[in-house]
């Protein structure tokens, strides 16, 4: 167990845009860090209404009609598989991918007023006092989703304001978050994946596409080996039943003991610590006992 000397459970809280990205972001640093009692709490920013059916099983008009309120049911579940203690909605609605005639709609997460938007999430930063925030890098050039390039500019706002005790005074008092991180998925693990597949005389779906994009591997700062967690982690991914088959190549082409060994790591960048680290770090809670007299187990 870690607890905080004063204030209870050391805190985590992921910010992420749709149902299922903390299923593919994250989610296994999330899983082993709810095992050692860390309070881990999601915010989802919009209701993916506007994501693609990608599962063929699950296309079907029932689903259609009714897709906000399953994809909140296929979140609650991976939630809990992978240890959540809640999921809080921000409130807005999916942006759609860039050029859908779903952009214009004015729910939209990317068409909400920005300060409306920081001070959601601020009255929850301060509500939860969470030691580590977890959110989307300043540099998306591989996926420029409207939705996850929002997700970062408005928690970078609402971790600053926050800790402002002269802003926002409503929403709570100040609360300076210690360590924010930002999630990467990085050429290593496409490498190592594609490499592997070859080597087992199977297909890759990584085309020359995906070694030729824009990647970022140099800004790691943080590799958290989670190969225990491959189980939840895939199972966390199959609760999204729309937009996971459970025969997708993307997801699992590897056979699962040789997946939870290729590469088993989520990896970082810590982009802000009020707390002294050293780097590269294996652990997001490193540092912390310095400053919360948290017990890091």
């Amino acid at each position: 167990m870690i607890d905080d000397e004063d204030e209870g459970p050391v805190r985590l809280l992921s910010v992420h845009a749709h149902p299922d990205d903390e299923s593919s972001k994250g989610a296994g640093t999330v899983a082993l860090l709810s095992d050692r009692g860390v309070r881990c709490v999601l915010v989802c920013c919009t209701g993916g209404e506007v994501g693609d059916i990608l599962n063929p099983a699950m296309d079907t008009d029932e689903v259609k009609a009714d897709i906000a309120a399953v994809r909140r049911r296929e979140l609650a579940r991976a939630a809990e598989i992978l240890g959540y203690a809640e999921v809080l909605w921000l409130g807005y609605r999916d942006s759609g991918m860039p050029g859908m005639e779903e952009n214009e709609h004015p729910g939209n997460f990317a068409n909400a007023p920005f300060d409306d938007a920081v001070a959601r999430l601020v009255a929850i930063i301060r509500r939860e006092r969470p030691h580590v925030v977890l959110t989307y890098p300043d540099i998306q050039d591989g996926y420029a989703h409207p939705d996850h390039l929002r997700v970062h500019d408005v928690t970078i706002a609402a971790v600053r304001v926050a800790a402002d005790s002269a802003q926002l005074s409503w929403a709570g008092p100040r609360w300076d978050v210690s360590k924010l991180y930002y999630s990467m998925w990085s050429r290593a693990r496409v490498v190592a994946t594609h490499d592997k597949l070859l080597e087992l005389g199977l297909e890759s779906p990584y085309d020359e596409v995906w070694f030729t994009r824009p990647w970022q591997d140099f800004r790691i700062t943080t590799s958290v080996d989670v190969g225990a967690a491959y189980d939840r982690k895939k199972a966390a991914l199959l609760a999204h039943a729309t937009q996971i088959a459970p025969d997708s190549p993307f997801w699992f082409a590897l056979p699962d003991d040789v997946a939870a060994t290729v590469h088993p790591f989520e990896e970082y960048h810590l982009a802000r610590s009020t707390v002294p680290v050293e780097l590269p770090e294996t652990d997001l809670l490193a540092g912390l006992r310095a400053t919360t007299g948290a017990t890091v187990g």
